[in-house]
C-alpha cells in the first residue's frame, strides 16, 4: 500500500516531508541553541494538528521557542499571561455594546489566532484553564451560544513551572489528556551556553528571523502526513503498549483511548517528517513517551513527578515485544 502510494506520488512524497522538517530546523537553530528533538517533537505535534504543553523552569526558552516558531511558519501568534484574576471571557473574547451602530459587537480574544502561547497556565484558576478546553478540542468558541473558528492551523503551546506550589492551580488529568504532548526544553549544556551568550552578545537573532514555510505548504503537509501508511503490525504494536499502560504496577489509570489516536496521529506525522510515508517502530519509540506519560495517572504510594511517569513508561517500551515485519506491505 504504501509503495502504492508512493508510485501515485512520486519521488516528490519521500522527500517533501524531510525538506519540511530541514528547513524548519535550521531556521529555529538560528534563535535556539540546542533542543533540536524537543523541536523536532513540537514540530511533529504541530503536524499531527495537536497541542503541546510545556513543563519547565523559568528561563530555559520556553516563550522564546514558541514564539521562533510561529515566525518561521509566517503565523499570526498571541501570548496570554495566565494570572488568578483572568477570566474565560479574557481568552476567548466577549461582544462589546456598539452605541455608534446600536448593536453588540463581537471583541475577539487571543485564541482568534495560529500559534497560542498560553504562558503559565497553572496560575489561572479551573474556570479559566477550562475556557481552552473547547477551544483545543473542538476547534470552536463559543461566545453567547454562537460558534466561531479560531484559526488554521490552530496550535495551543502552554507552559507552566514544576517548582512553584504557592498559587498555582494544577492541571487537572482531564485537561492534561487534551495536550498531545508534554515536554521538556531542559538546561543546556556548557558548551550550549557559551554558544548562547556569543549569538546574543550584540544582536536579537529573532528579529532577523526570516519565514521557512508558508501556512499553505504548513497545511499542505498535514493533509499528505494523514495519509502516510501504518502496517497492522505497528498498530497493533501501539496498542499493545497502551495496554500495557492500563496494567503495568504503579499506574493507576493508563491510558485512553484518545491517548492511542494521539499516539498515531503522531507517529504518521513524525514518519513524514522523517521523509518516510510508512512508520517504523522506531517511530513509535521516538514519541510514545511524550505523547503517553504525561496521561497516566499513577497510584498510591508512587512519586507523581513527570520524572516517574517517564521512567515507568520507557519500563513499558522496555518490556513491549517490538515487531520485525516488512512495514511498507
Amino acid at each position: 500500500m504504501a509503495k502504492a502510494f508512493l508510485n501515485r506520488k512520486g519521488n516528490s512524497m519521500e522527500h517533501k516531508g524531510r525538506n519540511i522538517s530541514e528547513k524548519i530546523l535550521q531556521n529555529i537553530a538560528k534563535v535556539i541553541i540546542g533542543k533540536e528533538q524537543v523541536t523536532k517533537l513540537m514540530l511533529t505535534a504541530l503536524i499531527a494538528d495537536g497541542h503541546v504543553l510545556l513543563e519547565d523552569v523559568p528561563g530555559t526558552g520556553k516563550t522564546k521557542l514558541a514564539k521562533t516558531l510561529a515566525r518561521s511558519l509566517d503565523a499570526e501568534y498571541n501570548r496570554i499571561q495566565f494570572t488568578p484574576d483572568l477570566l474565560p471571557g479574557d481568552i476567548t473574547g466577549i461582544n462589546v455594546f456598539d452605541r455608534q451602530r446600536n448593536e453588540f459587537v463581537l471583541r475577539k480574544g487571543p485564541v482568534f489566532t495560529n500559534i497560542l502561547l498560553a504562558d503559565e497556565i497553572n496560575r489561572a484558576t479551573p474556570r479559566t484553564q477550562a475556557g481552552l478546553l473547547e477551544c483545543m478540542e473542538e476547534r470552536q468558541v463559543t461566545i453567547d451560544g454562537v460558534s466561531y473558528t479560531p484559526g488554521n492551523p490552530f496550535f495551543v503551546i502552554a507552559t507552566q513551572n514544576p517548582v512553584e506550589s504557592a498559587g498555582v492551580f494544577p492541571l487537572p488529568e482531564a485537561q492534561m489528556d487534551r495536550f498531545m504532548m508534554k515536554l521538556s526544553m531542559g538546561l543546556p549544556t556548557k558548551e550550549e551556553e557559551l554558544a548562547i551568550l556569543d549569538r546574543y552578545m550584540v544582536k536579537e537573532p529573532l528579529l532577523e528571523l526570516d519565514k521557512a514555510l508558508t501556512l499553505e505548504e504548513l497545511l499542505a503537509a498535514k493533509r499528505e502526513a494523514e495519509q502516510i501508511f501504518v502496517h497492522p503490525c505497528v498498530r497493533e504494536y501501539m496498542v499493545e503498549i497502551i495496554a500495557a499502560t492500563r496494567k503495568a504496577e504503579g499506574i493507576l489509570m493508563g491510558a485512553s483511548p484518545r491517548g492511542s489516536l494521539a499516539l498515531l496521529r503522531c507517529v504518521k506525522a513524525y514518519a513524514y517528517l522523517q521523509g518516510r510515508a510508512y512508520v517504523i517502530p522506531d517511530d513509535v519509540k521516538a514519541v510514545a513517551v511524550p505523547v503517553l506519560a504525561h496521561r497516566l495517572v499513577l497510584g498510591y504510594g508512587y512519586d507523581k513527578s513527570s520524572d516517574s511517569a517517564t521512567q515507568l513508561m520507557m519500563r513499558i517500551l522496555e518490556n513491549t515485544p517490538v515487531p520485525t515485519e516488512d512495514f511498507e506491505e
